[in-house]
């Protein structure tokens, strides 16, 4: 492959845009490699002529370093500053702080001198709506009337972000991931990761958080996290001119993104390994690794949970787990595997009706509606109420003498003496009971609702609110696990580790493994799930239970459907993305699947050196393919080389303008030397510096498997396939490879739906398909219509 340098002969230098990619298009690995290479082996040479020549070699060399250390320092800082606002405005949908009303409920009474231990939450200075406009804080009338702002706050939130988003940056919604994961595979997606993408989803994504929807910011801030490191790629040449290695920073600022997402950076660079990195050499983990840690740094530098720790939900239990708790942590794991399945058959069958139907023509009108309905069904329920975040925290904490909690309600044996950190297993009191009752219809509320709001026009992430179904489910278990263990210790499975007085059960423990598994279910992350969980609680003496809970669930899940949520929303939006962890089983030859097909029109080529400008250009218009093979002849049809379209219409539109005798009969040749030509005949245009000499190539008779395989290993624009050295055909689309029956052309940018999502494609859908999930949204209606009928009790 021709590497870098001039790209014409009658240009001293090369012009822009040649050798870059248009829109929706996907970039050559292997030439971005070969240019890279080039470009350091240049650096390299001249860095031995001159001293100036010596220390630009090592800027170059250390400009890596220096835009992970930018990333790690505007994405942290970008994150402490979402933190903050959440926790305001979060509260400013319930009260204000009358001292200063910048503060959230938790600031504003950790300056008040009145506030006592038993009323930590209550402070003269924090007022509720309904006590400021009417001086009550009681009663029927001032319920109703936090109730109202309450909603209206909550529509206001999501109105303003889905109207920025719609009007200023319609790429700044939904979580990011997925279009993540294909633009690191060599996807081009202009404007994805750009300016005002990053100004949009960071002040939207406070908003959609705020107003109380069933969403996490964890997903869209891997996304902002991008945008920083496009930003800041755009600084240095060594990658704004090279795709490939534009990419390397990508997925270095994926890693920092997690790690401010959750104070997770080993987490962070191994979900970029694990979930979301198609190419990943070494150095790229090194410089993930310093990113995730100065992201870290920032973000603990801001402190924005005010308890001077990284992590979010710190716990510290006092108590070791037991062998025989394997058993429930495992039916969690079964429970968070079959939570992923029913999550996506059911999301993805509410998006592709949001797409095939009118709904996705009113994407406001949507988040208004389902906002409404959370707010509405959310405030009756504190644990519901509140911020997710927030409920997780409480689920996982253990029930200390301190905790003022319903779920640590328990009825206390008054001649107890042991320390407060050791406090043994007791009854559950009616605080519990009634706790167990709101958990269980939050529980029913977050997973439906969590359905419908996944994949709004809205920044919306999925982490915390898997986990929050999980958390909850986890600490229902773990409160009958220790009522069992309480009230039936001298059963067999009780009786060789829990006495009578012992504290045997943690079911802050039960709610955390839960979680874990939940999100395993959803996303399919093992390795760097475990390691993000402990890093998150702190908990690394837990890390069995994990790593049980995490494979299990993701055993299950596998059992009915091998994508998670980011990879079938991938598929759902039609683009060309090639899955490492796919499995091609179709026995098919080269041959079966190469284009064209035998009553296709014939394949449209250009001759070495017989092809004038006017057939150029003709070529050019009435086909949309992306690149043309060269060959000797019409007649031999030897393969010479492969030509970018794009290339190629730069190459003649400059020669047009910048040399003199390029008309339309002018003959393009692409040899060393020029034809022997009459006299008459005008200048003919040499490309040859366009010319890829080494295109890669496959005989008609290697099978599709080895195919895939070079596809994802090398990461291929196009393969052409020969017999005997003569040219038969050419993959163009990655999808070919991607999924049988699916035929994508790359040459022209997928089709855009309704809802103006990048890249998205109507999909044609088997009637089957279409009658389950019918039923499976029945479904969903009825479990909603069940729950507001258990709710109606806690209305008043």
């Amino acid at each position: 492959m021709n590497g870098a340098g001039n790209l014409m002969d009658f240009l001293d230098e090369p012009f822009p845009d040649v050798g870059t990619y248009e829109d929706f298009h996907t970039i050559d690995w292997l030439r971005e490699k070969s240019r890279d290479t080039d470009r350091h082996r240049k650096i390299t040479s001249k860095s031995k002529e001159s001293l100036w020549e010596l220390i630009k070699s090592l800027l170059d060399a250390w400009s890596g370093w220096v835009v992970m250390l930018l990333i790690g320092l505007l994405s942290g800082t970008l994150a402490g500053v979402i933190d903050l606002a959440v926790d305001w405005m979060t509260d400013l949908k319930e009260g204000v702080c009358l001292s200063a009303f910048w503060y959230s409920h938790e600031q504003c009474c950790w300056t008040s001198n009145e506030t006592t231990f038993d009323d930590r939450d209550k402070c003269p200075q924090w007022q509720k709506w309904a006590e400021l406009m009417t001086g009550h804080a009681e009663g029927a009338g001032a319920y109703v009337l936090n109730y109202f702002l309450y909603v209206l706050w909550a529509l206001l939130f999501s109105f303003l972000a889905v109207s920025l988003v719609r009007v200023f940056a319609p790429y700044a919604c939904g979580s990011g991931i997925p279009e993540i994961k294909t633009i690191l595979s060599g996807f081009i997606i202009r404007g994805y990761l750009g300016k005002w993408t990053l100004l949009i989803k960071t002040v939207t994504l406070v908003l959609a958080v705020s107003s109380g929807l069933s969403l996490g910011k964890e997903g869209p801030l891997v996304h902002v996290a991008c945008c920083c490191g496009n930003l800041f790629c755009s600084l240095f040449s060594k990658y704004s001119k090279n795709e490939g290695k534009r990419r390397e920073v990508l997925s270095a600022a994926a890693a920092a993104g997690v790690s401010v997402a959750f104070g997770a950076p080993i987490g962070g660079v191994l979900f970029s390994l694990e979930e979301v990195s198609y190419y990943f050499p070494l150095k790229t983990l090194w410089r993930s690794f310093f990113a995730a840690l100065v992201a870290a740094f920032t973000l603990r530098s801001i402190n924005p949970f005010g308890n001077s720790r990284l992590v979010l939900f710190y716990v510290e239990y006092h108590t070791p787990w037991y062998m025989a708790e394997l058993v429930p942590f495992i039916l969690l794991g079964v429970f968070g595997g079959l939570w992923g399945t029913l999550f996506i058959r059911a999301n993805i069958a509410w998006c592709r009706r949001r797409k095939t139907t009118q709904l996705g023509k009113y994407p406001v009108l949507e988040v208004i509606a389902v906002t409404g309905i959370t707010a509405v069904l959310a405030f009756p329920n504190p644990y519901t109420r509140r911020s997710t975040s927030e409920l997780i925290s409480e689920l996982f904490n253990d029930c200390g003498a301190l905790e003022s909690s319903q779920l640590c309600d328990y009825i206390n044996n008054p001649n107890m003496s042991r320390p407060v950190d050791d406090i043994p297993d007791r009854p559950a009191g009616p605080g519990v009971y009634n706790a167990l009752w709101q958990l269980a219809l939050a529980l029913i509320f977050k997973i439906v609702i969590t359905i419908f709001t996944f994949g709004m026009k809205i920044p919306s992430g999925l982490f915390i609110p898997s986990m929050a179904v999980g958390a909850i489910a986890g600490r229902i278990v773990g409160i009958a696990v220790e009522q069992m263990a309480y009230h039936h210790h001298d059963w067999i499975i009780f009786k060789n580790w829990c006495r009578p007085g012992a504290d045997c059960v943690t079911p802050g423990l039960y709610a955390m493994v839960g979680a874990a598994a939940c999100l395993g279910g959803v996303t399919r992350m093992t390795v760097s799930l475990v390691v993000i969980m402990f890093e998150l609680t702190g908990g690394l003496e837990y890390i069995v239970p994990l790593m049980a809970a995490a494979v299990t669930s993701k055993w299950v899940a596998d059992a009915f459907g091998k994508e998670g949520i980011y990879e079938s929303h991938i598929q759902l939006n039609g683009y060309p993305y090639l899955d490492v962890r796919d499995e091609f089983t179709h026995r098919t030859l080269a041959t079966d699947v190469m284009r064209p097909r035998r009553n296709d029109p014939p394949l449209a080529v250009l001759t070495q050196d017989s092809t004038t400008v006017e057939d150029v250009e003709a070529l050019i218009k009435d086909t949309d393919y992306n690149g043309f093979p060269v060959v000797v002849s019409r007649e031999s049809e030897r393969l010479i080389g492969f030509v970018q379209r794009r290339d190629l219409t730069l190459a003649i539109k400059n020669a047009r303008q910048k040399q003199d005798g390029v008309v339309s009969s002018s003959v393009v040749y692409f040899t060393e030397d020029a034809p022997q030509l009459p006299a008459s005949n005008p200048q003919p245009l040499k490309l040859r510096r366009i010319l890829n000499l080494s295109p890669f190539t496959v005989t008609d008779h290697t099978p599709m498997e080895t195919v895939v395989d070079i596809f994802r290993k090398l990461g291929l624009r196009q393969c052409l396939v020969t017999r005997s050295g003569t040219e038969l055909t050419l993959f163009i689309s990655l999808s070919v490879q991607a999924s049988p029956g699916y035929h994508h052309q790359e040459g022209r940018p997928a089709t855009h739906g309704s809802n103006d999502e990048p890249g998205s494609r109507v999909h044609h859908v088997q009637l089957t398909e279409e009658r389950r999930s019918f039923g499976l949204l029945h479904f969903v209606f009825w479990l909603i219509v069940v729950y507001c009928c258990m709710l109606l009790p806690y209305l008043y």
